[in-house]
């Protein structure tokens, strides 16, 4: 089975990060301040990486983080640390997939909406 996710996360004072399940309508948000837009996009891979890290489905991760993709998909270089640990923790769930893939699309306007369940 084909699993679409996409992902999305903001920094700031109002922070969070989330997924979304195209085909099940499944979604996840969780609220956490003070962290910068790249450590929340990555905490939104992370937390839908772990939801279907025991699952053999083909799993498609939808980004609109360009810089993200790019340092998962190893095109860009990693220059802050907090952001290497992020990398090496998603890379480490990576690994246990056998059909991933991580795809960098353009902001899709009703993302936000679907992962706080509006």
């Amino acid at each position: 089975m084909k699993i679409s996710v996409y992902v999305d996360g903001s920094g700031g004072s109002d922070g969070g990060f989330g997924f979304f399940v195209k085909e099940t309508g499944e979604s996840f948000y969780e609220k956490k301040s003070e962290i910068t837009n790249n450590q929340a996009e990555y905490l939104a891979i992370i937390s839908a990486l772990k939801k279907f890290v025991d699952t053999d489905n083909e799993i498609t991760i939808f980004s609109d983080s360009k810089n993200t993709v790019n340092q998962l998909n190893h095109a860009f270089a990693i220059n802050n640390e907090k952001l290497r640990e992020l990398a090496r923790e998603s890379w480490q769930i990576i690994g246990t997939f056998s059909h991933l893939t991580r795809v960098c699309i353009h902001r899709t306007g009703n993302l936000e909406d679907n992962m706080l369940g509006s």
